[in-house]
């Protein structure tokens, strides 16, 4: 079983960037692609990006394409998202999450999930 941490959220304006982090215990990170998700208010969970186990591919939705970069390292059992120029529509709370496919982006498809970090941005 692998238990996930999603840290780096935060109140920030438009415009800004953050980084966010996956620390993963249980097990080696490096089983698992990894992807992040994101929610906002009274919407469903929508992908945001996944790795693979390696970290050599990696795919993102294209409202965020350009804009994010997912990287890993797998000697610190840990995944990070690179969110630069935030804009108000990617306010939501942000998940990471383990799967042992590749090619996922049904949040369906992911067996385990961090308990979220806020990322809220103001105009």
């Amino acid at each position: 079983q692998v238990q996930l941490v999603g840290s780096g959220g935060g109140l920030v304006q438009a415009g800004d960037s953050l980084r966010l982090s996956c620390a993963a215990s249980g097990r080696a990170l490096s089983e698992y692609s990894v992807g992040w998700f994101r929610q906002a208010p009274g919407k469903e969970r929508e992908f945001v990006a996944r790795i693979s186990t390696s970290g050599s591919s990696t795919y993102y939705q294209d409202s965020v394409k350009g804009r994010c970069t997912i990287s890993r390292d797998n000697a610190q059992n840990t995944v990070y998202l690179q969110i630069d120029r935030l804009n108000t529509e990617d306010t939501a709370v942000y998940y990471c999450a383990t799967t042992k496919w590749w090619g996922i982006i049904s949040p369906h498809g992911y067996d385990y999930w961090g308990q979220g970090t806020q990322v809220t941005v103001t105009s």
